[in-house]
């Protein structure tokens, strides 16, 4: 755990958050600045500042990432007509917290481009 990261600080219970699902490993939460209607952060429990310091030993960890979002976007009922995963990394890569998270997205037609 970090104590500057507010996500690690969310994973602690020390901030409130809209929690729609947790494990051991991982929780996942609603935006408190939505992109769309149904916008689920889902991060790992351990800190991990992003994508890009990911080891070949994390590999399962990332897998079961994206099939937790699957799950979810199951779950929050957007699964049928489609949804949207994304990994910012770094600041230029649009990363405004430094923990590793996925966004998942749904809940309207979103747009075809990217950047």
């Amino acid at each position: 755990m970090s104590e500057e990261c507010i996500f690690c600080r969310i994973v602690a219970g020390e901030l409130p958050a809209d929690i729609v699902y947790k494990d051991e490993d991982f929780l996942a939460f609603r935006d408190i600045m939505p992109k769309a209607p149904t916008h689920v952060l889902i991060i790992p429990k351990a800190h991990t500042a992003s994508v890009g310091e990911l080891t070949d030993g994390q590999q399962e960890l990332a897998g079961r990432l994206i099939i937790l979002a699957k799950n979810l976007a199951k779950k929050e009922g957007i699964a049928g007509k489609g949804y949207r995963l994304v990994i910012n990394c770094g600041p230029e890569g649009g990363q405004v917290v430094p923990h590793l998270h996925l966004h998942l997205l749904g809940g309207r037609q979103m747009d075809a481009r990217l950047g």
